[in-house]
């Protein structure tokens, strides 16, 4: 069956959920529906057209993912670049420096872990930053939010009846001060 996009109480996207949780939550009163299907659900002595859009009739606060800790992702927060150099390489050809070495006690963590390219890293070798007389361009922390999770719902192959409640952040900017009537 086809799932449905649960929305907040301002009509922001949060996630997609199943038509059965999207039915659980239209009989504890807790949803509206905005727009439906084509297909309905037949009970014994009911029929029920199938949720396409659900509102939530309260706000609740939106809880991002949870970034896990990968070298792909380290890779993303750091640009693809070495923290030292500012050298840009592909995924292949960095690699990942613990900040304060392990030797040392540092710790594999966000707070860590930098990517780093050969040459700087063999330069900076067992010792810190600081030693090795070297500067890191941006301190290393959790990144809050990553560019693939954007918006993990994405509108490629969502139904039509979700498109005018999903937004491509990279194609409508969030804000323009220079022509307010562009858009």
């Amino acid at each position: 069956m086809d799932p449905a996009l649960l929305l907040n109480s301002t009509f922001m996207p949060l996630r997609v959920v199943s038509w059965k949780k999207a039915m659980i939550l239209m009989a504890l009163r807790k949803v509206e529906v905005v727009e439906v299907y084509d297909r309905e659900i037949h009970t014994v002595s009911l029929s029920i057209r199938l949720p396409s859009v659900i509102r939530l009739f309260k706000f609740v606060r939106p809880k991002g993912p949870e970034i896990r800790f990968t070298r792909y992702n380290i890779y993303l927060r750091d640009r693809g670049q070495c923290q030292y150099c500012g050298r840009e390489s592909n995924l292949r050809d960095l690699t990942y420096d613990h900040v304060t070495p392990r030797a040392r006690g540092g710790a594999a963590s966000w707070e860590n872990i930098v990517t780093c390219c050969r040459p700087c890293n063999l330069r900076k070798g067992g010792r810190t930053p600081q030693e090795a007389g070297m500067s890191l361009i941006r301190p290393p922390n959790k990144p809050k939010w990553l560019p693939t999770l954007d918006l993990a719902i994405g509108t490629k192959g969502a139904p039509r009846s979700w498109q005018s409640y999903l937004f491509d952040r990279r194609l409508v900017p969030l804000f323009s001060f220079s022509d307010p009537t562009r858009y």
